[in-house]
Parts: structure tokens; sequence; C-alpha cells
């Protein structure tokens, strides 16, 4: 029995080899395909994370191994779907071109721990101000002052600034700090704290300057400075003020007591003037009439000087003697003697009155 046996195990030996053979030759196969499926699958996934979506407030900018793709204007892309290849081979770098960044000077102000400044409480100075923890600005007539900066901006120049510069931020940062020290050293104390406006229109004047120089690709959009008397001498400062204020007051009543002056005198002058004007004008007609009415009179004194001569003195002596009881007036002879005037003084006196009429 074992003799017959044997040779039907050994022709089934290799029919099942080959059955094991096939059946993992279709295990590796199926494996094979699955894997380039996932490969396939990888694939996708990797070119499918380049795609990008750029906000339209926003830029975008597509590094190649370092190097921006593409030139000029075309370096930028646009709001909108994009695509780029996966990091590291690109990076994209996004850029808000309308949104306002804020940037604070960390020179010129006394020390503050973050707590505090989120909380808007701060401490009391100490005795004496520590120049290696607090920060200070030294102003034209060589005091101190406590001074600080916060400017807001906009990216105008994209490509500037993210080329042009390692970090745009810590250059507008530099630039701010500078902008901030070299104001203050132009300007006395008592300016820095009392003409605000003025101190921080020439530190926005100077940053705007400075970032033009530099081509930063920025736009300053607000410029807000807050400026202090060191924290030691803050009753000394006190003083002063109101002392200012006092010497202003008395300066305005001094001004208002100067126009109040010379309004009244020009008043005046103005009252004089018209008086002036007013009597000359009077004068003139009253001239132009007695002129006028000696011109008529003229014809009739050439015509017969003498007559007229006597009309002119009977109508003088008429107003003359006016009030007089009793007049006697003797015109000159026609042939020039002198004519003879008696006159009787002794008068008779008017009878009195009689008792019987008083009653």
């Amino acid at each position: 029995m074992n003799e017959h046996e044997h040779p039907h195990h050994a022709h089934e030996a290799p029919e099942a080899l080959d059955a094991g053979s096939q059946a993992l030759a279709e295990a590796l196969g199926s494996s094979f395909a699955i894997v380039k499926i996932v490969m396939v699958l990888m694939v996708l996934a990797f070119f499918g994370s380049g795609f990008f979506q750029v906000g339209p407030s926003e830029k975008a900018v597509i590094l190649r191994f370092g190097r921006p793709v593409g030139e000029g204007k075309s370096v930028l892309l646009g709001p909108g779907l994009h695509w780029s290849f996966p990091y590291p081979i690109d990076e994209v770098v996004k850029i808000p071109i309308t949104e306002s960044q804020t940037v604070t000077s960390t020179t010129g102000w006394y020390f503050t721990t973050p707590e505090q400044q989120l909380s808007g409480v701060e401490m009391p100075g100490g005795s004496t101000l520590n120049p290696a923890i607090d920060g200070y600005a030294i102003t034209a007539d060589r005091n101190i002052v406590h001074t600080r900066v916060t400017l807001n901006y906009h990216i105008d120049d994209p490509i500037r600034y993210i080329f042009n510069f390692a970090s745009a931020s810590n250059s507008i940062q530099n630039t701010l700090n500078n902008a901030l020290l070299f104001t203050a050293a132009k300007f006395n104390v008592d300016n820095i704290l009392t003409n605000v406006f003025g101190f921080q229109e020439a530190v926005r004047a100077r940053v705007s300057d400075l970032t033009e120089q530099e081509h930063i690709g920025i736009v300053i959009d607000n410029c807000q400075v807050r400026s202090v008397a060191p924290r030691q001498l803050q009753d000394v400062f006190d003083r002063v003020t109101i002392a200012q204020q006092n010497q202003s007051k008395q300066i305005s009543i001094a001004n208002t007591y100067r126009d109040t002056t010379l309004l009244a005198a020009a008043a005046q002058v103005t009252a004089i003037t018209n008086e002036a004007a007013t009597a000359s004008a009077n004068n003139v007609k009253a001239i132009q009439a007695d002129a006028k009415a000696f011109t008529d009179l003229l014809p009739a004194y050439e015509k017969n000087k003498n007559l007229f001569a006597q009309q002119r003195v009977a109508e003088t002596m008429a107003l003359v003697l006016t009030n007089v009881q009793d007049k006697f007036f003797l015109p000159q002879r026609a042939d020039g003697q002198a004519r003879e005037l008696r006159l009787q003084l002794n008068r008779e006196p008017p009878e009195p009155k009689s008792a019987t009429t008083a009653h």
C-alpha cells in the first residue's frame, strides 16, 4: 500500500507548490496595487496641498528655495485661489496691504510690566531713576522726559517691504525709536509737555522722512505720542505748571485790557475824525456861502459905492442896536458935509401912578 501511495504524493507536491506560489503572487500583486494607489493618492495629496487662498485685502509672494517666483509686479499674487509647490520647495508669504498695523517705541519710557500695561495701573517711581531699566529722552534744554509713541501704518509697497529688509517690522521699530529720540533733542521739556500736538507732528514727520529714505514701503496712518515728566520730579513740574497757568492768566488779563483800551481809543479816534470832517465840511460850506454872497453883492457895490455902504451900515447898525430903546442914525450928507445933531436930554418924567390906580 505504501508503494502505491508514494507516487501519488510526489505528484501532488508540485501542484500544491504551484498553488501556493500563485496565491503568494496574487497577494503580492494586490499589495503592489494597493501601494501604487496609496502612492498616487499621496502624490495627489502632496500636490493638492499646494493650493492656497489669498484674501481680498492681501497680496502673496511665492518663494522657491528662498527666491521670489516671477519678476517685477508679477511677483505679487492678488486675491483668489493660487497654487505653488508644497513646502519645503516653495514658501508662501502673505502680506496684509490694507490692514492697519501697530508698533510702539521701545525706548524713552520708564519700566512697566506687561501686566501693568494691560491693567493701566502704574507703580510709583522710586527715589531715583534707574537708567538700567528706565528709558528716557534728553531734551534740547538738557532735561529728561519720558515719552512713548504708537504708530499705525499699512503696507503700500509689498515688494520693498519684503525684499529690502530681512525684517521690515524690526526696521520700523528702530526707525520709530530713532525718530522719537531725535525729535525730543530738538524740543525743550516745557514744549514737549505742553505743546503736545506740535511735538507729535514733528515725530510723525521724522518717521515719514526716515521710512522714505529707507524705502520701507509703508504709509503712516496715525501717530500718537504720550509724554510725562520724570516721576521723581512730578511735584516740581506740577509747581512749574501752576506758575505757567498763572502766567497765562495774567497775560490773558493784560491782553484783554490792551484790546479794550485799543478799541476805546479807536472809537475815540473815529469820533474825533468824524467831528473834524463835519466841521471842515461846514466851514467850507460857510466860506462858499460867504463867497457867493460877496459875489452877488459886488455888482451893486460897483454901481453905487456910497449907497451900498450906507445900506450896509444901516443894516449892521440895526443888528447892533437891536436892544437899544432910542435909536438915532445920521446918514452922511451927499455933499460930504457934517450934519448937525441936536438932542433934548431932559425928557419929561413919566407921571406917577395914583394909589387908586395901584389898587
